[in-house]
């Protein structure tokens, strides 16, 4: 297979494109029967040889127009505009005369050898330009390219000086040639791998601080979750092939065979889509974190039977009605500023909240109910209700309490969290995307 396929293969499968040895082979015949001359030509035999679906065929087209431009990069840039007279003393660099020549088409050869040699093409980080540029740079000759330029300088002269500062002219040109390569090269080889290092870091970023800019990436990351999850806890149970055998079905099934059992049944754990009752704290504090938890579970209604919410600050009240009436986008953005809701967002009162849900909408539970509270316990020093908090836990399958504080902060200053501990199934800190995707995961586990 020729260098310049599989360099390109490389670039797919970094971006996320999946290419099999069978697909590669085909795209290594087309490739022989086409050539590289027909650009239109050899795009369309490696697009049906190597993108299968809709997604890979827009990655295929921003990777075939970025690698097969790099060529276009050929170090030029009117380099050798306007060049002096060569000096009577030969410069001893090849990199210097081939610039003073005005060897484009050598040029860009030495480019691409140096760029090869320098292997740019591993680049994977964009913290590793710097390293990368000064490699290409020294393949380049650049040494002696400087050389040459205090050579000149050192001599005096008028002619000398021109030259000099010609060849600085050059050198600065030659630099940004060499940067422009570098970071093209960093976008077709390292794209998937910078993104899923900027996924990873906002993964695990707290979601009180995160930043506008980052909201709709975060969205994307959370699509993604959602989908694992989905992909995890919707699938049916296959049926059991060994384990505890179930005799009445066996005898059922085997009646045909007058009741000798060639086909046994194996007892299989029935699989209960969950009942979910969640109170969020809407506090200023608490206010990104609701918004991912009930984006996330809104969005996994495929295996979640029920789902109730209630949005609490100083009262409770029930939201469940704006997710049939909206968008979950839009839902959630009216029940955090309080749009159309007889909520007061004033000071936050878990004790009167608690009061609230059991006066209201203890129907709610049931013994098949897992209730969900995310909150900082925070009640500004007011009643903390321990008593509701233990009715409810005693009324329902499951308590569990996500805290976006971390637990040496639970039971400082105002925070009851040290109080409701002991009436809590589960008590985890949730202050980021991955906290979010473990307890919805123990959420959805059968």
């Amino acid at each position: 297979m020729d260098r310049t396929l599989e360099n390109f293969i490389t670039v797919l499968r970094r971006s996320g494109v999946r290419v099999s040895v069978s697909e590669t082979m085909d795209a290594v015949r087309a490739v022989s029967l086409s050539g590289y001359e027909d650009r239109r030509m050899i795009k369309d035999f490696l697009a049906a040889s190597l993108a299968k679906s809709q997604p890979e065929k827009l990655i295929f087209e921003t990777c075939f127009d970025h690698f097969f431009s790099i060529a276009d990069l050929n170090g030029s840039n009117g380099l050798s505009k306007d060049r002096p007279e060569t000096p009577a003393e030969p410069l001893s660099a090849p990199l210097t005369r081939m610039l003073l020549s005005g060897s484009g088409g050598g040029l860009a050869l030495a480019f691409s050898e140096a760029a090869a040699g320098a292997g740019v093409k591993d680049i994977q980080y964009p913290h590793q330009r710097g390293v990368y540029m000064q490699k290409l740079l020294q393949m380049l000759g650049m040494n002696g390219l400087n050389e040459d330029i205090q050579r000149q300088a050192a001599r005096g002269g008028p002619d000398a000086a021109a030259l000099a500062k010609t060849l600085e002219s050059m050198r600065d040109d030659l630099i940004r040639s060499a940067r422009d390569l570098v970071d093209r090269q960093l976008e077709l080889y390292a794209s998937k791998r910078s993104e899923e290092m900027l996924e990873r870091m906002l993964n695990n970023t707290n979601l009180s601080s995160l930043e506008e800019r980052d909201m709709i990436r975060m969205q994307v990351i959370v699509q993604k979750m959602v989908k694992r999850l989905k992909d995890r806890y919707s699938r049916r149970p296959k049926t059991a092939r060994r384990g505890q055998l179930d005799l009445k079905k066996t005898m059922r099934r085997n009646i045909r065979y007058g009741g000798v059992p060639f086909d046994p049944e194996w007892k299989s754990r029935k699989m209960d889509r969950p009942e979910v009752v969640v109170l969020c704290d809407v506090s200023r504090s608490v206010s990104n974190v609701v918004r991912f938890l009930l984006l996330i579970l809104y969005s996994l209604n495929e295996v979640i039977s029920k789902i109730r919410s209630f949005a609490f600050c100083t009262n409770l009240v029930e939201v469940s009605a704006f997710f049939e009436r909206y968008p979950v986008h839009e839902a959630i953005s009216k029940i955090l500023s309080g749009d159309g809701l007889d909520i007061i967002l004033r000071k936050t009162d878990y004790g009167r909240s608690l009061a609230d849900f059991r006066e209201r909408h203890a129907d709610s539970l049931s013994r098949k109910t897992t209730v969900v509270i995310l909150g900082d316990a925070r009640s500004n020093f007011g009643n903390s209700r321990v008593d509701i908090l233990r009715y409810i836990s005693e009324r329902s399958k499951r308590l569990i309490w996500l805290n976006p504080e971390a637990p040496l902060l639970w039971g400082l200053g105002d925070s009851e969290m040290r109080k409701y501990l002991p009436y809590c199934t589960l008590a985890r800190e949730c202050s980021t995307i991955h906290h979010l995707e473990l307890v919805v995961g123990s959420l959805l586990r059968r």
